[in-house]
């Protein structure tokens, strides 16, 4: 646990600490893994620093007494994930600093883990922000309750479960629905708070409500004369594993797939851009009946025409899973969409204006993975304690007698994994 530090050290840790696990509004709100089969050592040994989690299975109903055509193969879906945050704040102490040691060590101390308490809820955020490929586009600025209860719409008709949902709303649209409670006089107790604190509550449209104090922002996309789909057949099939010509056999992650597309003269798109595509209509993830809407998707990357006029290929997410010709059983079990789009297929896009992106998602389909640093061969000085959640902070200590200066780290090791795009994704005011 600990090497030589005294006292006060110890008890000043262990202030911050609480501090540290009170700012973990975020995490609070996905699943944590805290199993055996993420931990450090597995993480060091995998190929590429990658662990695979599994994906939910979804079942395919049929009709009928007579099953015996309908069974199946289930095909298990694996999403890959990484200890990609290893978040850090250093300081180094002079011997001026020390004279005044205790005031300086415990004010940089809590500055320090509210740094690493803000990193972990904003890689939370930024996950759903820009992986998520669900969107809710509102016209005019926020409102109220209709602005949350769209987001609750887009995910019931598509069969996402009614518990467990969040809301992150930045400073400027929280606020502006709080004015919006306010001004409701039926409402007394809420409508205080609101008036008061700036507060609209939990349980709203079947989400809890929280405000962000981050500036997660959205550029608007510019398709200049227009975007179409270059080429017809260009759907995904799901599979669990693939086979080299060597014939190794290697995990897929199914959430994207590589689209070609035409770009007009003028556009200029980039990742994370939203856009739905002629035709193409969203399903209920269970029994695939048509929701009447049409299909959201996101640019993840660009790969080939840098967004710009000509043909260029982009990866989205999710993946067009249409079930529509000679479908595997793969497909029939994922199928996300009515029809694969037809060559020359127009796609539109829903970040007309830049603004402020407002996070939601199902609570277990985000996973946060807590990590720990490796204990330093050489000896230096650690401090080390894990928060309920199973989020380890590592405080270190180095001095260095030729200049009398003290040397202080602070991490926090994590990764976050987005297990279901189709479960999460954003909301935006202001669109026109």
């Amino acid at each position: 646990m600990a090497n030589a530090f005294s006292k006060q050290e110890t008890a000043l840790f262990d202030r911050v600490l609480e501090g540290f696990a009170d700012a973990m509004v975020m995490s609070h709100n996905v699943t944590i893994n805290n199993s055996k089969d993420v931990d450090g050592q597995i993480v060091e040994r995998s190929q590429g620093g990658a662990v695979w989690r599994p994906m939910p299975y979804i079942a395919t109903v049929y009709n009928g007494v007579d099953q015996t055509a309908n069974f199946k193969d289930y095909t298990q879906l694996m999403v890959p994930t990484t200890i990609g945050y290893q978040k850090s704040v250093p300081i180094q102490f002079t011997a001026t600093d020390a004279r005044d040691r205790d005031y300086q060590f415990n004010n940089i101390s809590k500055a320090a883990v509210q740094g690493l308490g803000s990193s972990v809820n904003q890689a939370v955020l930024s996950v759903a922000a820009t992986e998520g490929s669900l969107f809710v586009k509102r016209t005019a600025g926020a409102t109220g309750y209709d602005d949350v209860a769209q987001a609750d719409a887009v995910m019931n008709e598509i069969g996402v479960p009614m518990s467990e949902r969040v809301l992150a709303l930045n400073t400027r649209d929280y606020n502006a629905m709080a004015g919006n409670l306010a001004a409701r006089q039926t409402f007394d107790g809420e409508a205080s708070k609101a008036y008061h604190d700036a507060y609209i509550g939990r349980g709203i449209a079947g989400f809890d409500v929280f405000k962000m104090d981050n500036g997660l922002r959205l550029a608007a996309a510019v398709p200049g004369a227009g975007v179409t789909v270059n080429g017809a057949n260009q759907r995904y099939v799901p599979k669990a594993t693939s086979t080299a010509a060597s014939g190794e056999i290697s995990l897929v992650d199914n959430r994207t797939q590589v689209l070609t597309i035409t770009v007009g003269a003028g556009g200029a798109l980039k990742a994370g851009d939203k856009f739905t595509i002629a035709n193409v209509n969203s399903v209920h993830i269970i029994t695939k009946a048509d929701t009447g809407q049409l299909k959201t998707f996101t640019i993840k990357a660009i790969l080939t025409g840098n967004g710009t006029a000509g043909t260029n290929t982009v990866q989205i997410s999710p993946p067009i899973i249409a079930a529509d010709s000679s479908p595997t059983p793969a497909e029939s079990q994922y199928k996300n969409v009515t029809a694969t789009p037809a060559a020359g297929a127009a796609l539109t896009f829903l970040n007309t204006a830049t603004a402020g992106v407002n996070p939601f998602w199902r609570k277990d389909s985000i996973e946060l993975i807590p990590s720990t640093p490796g204990q330093n061969p050489g000896g230096i000085d650690f401090l080390r304690a894990t928060t309920d959640q199973g989020l380890t902070i590592q405080m270190t200590r180095q001095a260095a007698i030729n200049d009398l200066t003290g040397k202080y780290r602070w991490d926090c090791w994590f990764g976050v994994a987005n297990l279901n795009p189709e479960m999460n994704g954003i909301a935006m005011f202001g669109q026109p």
